[in-house]
């Protein structure tokens, strides 16, 4: 993508009735971007399916839910769960008998990673049997929902797979110097990316959060033929990240959290979307804004931007439910500490020529880590997490809800005639859709 493309006006249409089929081709777990689509589905009277990414036992092997997780999975959901482990990546997958990748990066230690090296032939052999077993099973949890499909019901795919960090001992330590370390303890993003233990979880991101979209489109074929030859209706969504616009001097620009790892793979899930676009397929690939999940928590920094979504619900016709939104933030605040500070603190951080080296880098996305970059970053959000009364009850807190409330309506109805196989989400659309759901 050369520029973003936004999404710039609100949704009006939804082709989606009751007992039309809604597929969250991904498992739900907590807080996170599914919650906000889920819902909107609930609202809407359609069928729910999920998909279970499966458990290992203790030697490691993939197995479906038992009969408790698959009662506590459905009761999540609100709907049925389809028992076939779709487990993605390839960091658990080896020739029978034979170690992992992950058996193979915990030889490396915090001395020796950025010179140990991998056999990339074997590497290649475990990725292509964790991709085969991922196929396979996708094929059986199709034919399974094949059947559970009406003639005549419009079907809604909704991919959340995401991630793909091995469980690394030495790279939980190298992660943490990357995206918290600040002075003796900042690691280069690059230095990472450079060695082959970088190379390899980019490789599995690619195979998790990227590739699973490619191979959705492809095991759904079947069902997608049936339904359109009955006369429905067929669309699928995907999550993004590729920065956000936001409010910063009064003017909406974008920037972007740095740096982004999975980038690489999120900008691989955009041209997966445009590929299907052109063959026909409504499949759209939707860059979200940055929020806090249980996932993106490792990001120290990553959830700055949203505290600017304040200002944006004044200026896109905020009314009597943009101010409550306001004050509850206000009473999150300690003692003696204003909202003003924080948007103040806020202001001096996006507006720094530290970060608008990064924000004028779209092209060059996503950009490593600088040591004067991570030490801007991490300490702001240190300070800003120090202004509040309980560092469990954050304005990011509060405001992650609000995203998540809004981009789960804004894709929903956009799905039913997207304008395009990839769109940002930026604050003003956002904002929009916020204070149009809460005018009454």
């Amino acid at each position: 993508m050369n520029n973003p493309i936004p999404l710039s006006s609100l949704p009006q249409n939804n082709i989606f009735r009751p007992g039309d089929v809604f597929v969250l081709f991904g498992e739900l777990f907590g807080r996170g971007y599914a919650t906000g689509l889920v819902e909107q589905a609930r609202q809407a009277g359609m069928k729910i399916v999920g998909i279970t990414v499966g458990r290992r036992d203790e030697n490691k092997t993939l197995r479906p839910l038992n009969e408790e997780e698959l009662a506590a999975a459905e009761a999540s959901l609100g709907g049925t769960i389809i028992n076939i482990p779709l487990m993605a990546g390839f960091d658990l997958d080896a020739p029978e008998g034979e170690p992992t990748p992950t058996d193979l990066l915990n030889k490396m230690t915090l001395k020796t990673w950025q010179e140990d090296k991998l056999d990339w032939a074997y590497i290649e052999k475990c990725r292509e049997i964790g991709v085969s077993r991922f196929k396979e099973a996708a094929a059986r949890a199709m034919a399974v929902l094949d059947g559970m499909i009406e003639d005549g019901r419009n079907v809604f795919f909704a991919h959340t797979m995401a991630g793909g960090i091995p469980k690394a001992k030495a790279f939980m330590v190298i992660a943490n110097r990357i995206y918290k370390g600040t002075g003796d303890r900042h690691m280069s993003s690059q230095a990472l990316l450079d060695s082959d233990l970088g190379k390899l979880i980019l490789q599995n991101f690619d195979e998790v959060s990227a590739n699973t979209f490619a191979y959705l489109l492809d095991a759904s074929a079947t069902i997608r033929e049936r339904v359109q030859a009955a006369g429905g209706q067929l669309r699928y969504s995907a999550y993004g990240y590729h920065g956000t616009e936001i409010l910063i001097n009064g003017g909406y620009q974008w920037q972007t959290y740095t740096n982004y790892t999975q980038g690489f793979a999120k900008m691989r899930l955009e041209k997966i979307a445009q590929k299907a676009w052109s063959e026909g397929i409504k499949a759209t690939v939707f860059n979200c804004p940055e929020i806090r999940t249980n996932s993106s928590d490792i990001f120290a920094g990553v959830e700055l931007p949203l505290i600017s979504l304040l200002e944006a619900l004044q200026k896109e016709g905020g009314a009597e439910w943009a101010q409550a939104q306001w004050q509850a933030c206000r009473e999150l605040l300690a003692e003696g500490v204003t909202l003003e500070n924080v948007l103040q603190k806020i202001a001096g951080f996006h507006g720094s020529a530290v970060m608008q080296r990064f924000y004028n880098g779209f092209a060059n996305w996503p950009m490593p880590n600088s040591p004067e970059q991570s030490e801007l970053t991490i300490n702001t959000s240190d300070e800003i997490v120090q202004m509040h009364k309980d560092r469990k009850a954050l304005i990011t807190d509060l405001l992650s809800n609000l995203v998540l409330e809004a981009s789960g309506a804004l894709i929903f109805k956009e799905v039913s005639a997207p304008a395009g196989p990839v769109l940002w989400l930026n604050h003003d659309i956002i904002a929009k859709q916020l204070n149009q759901l809460h005018a009454n």
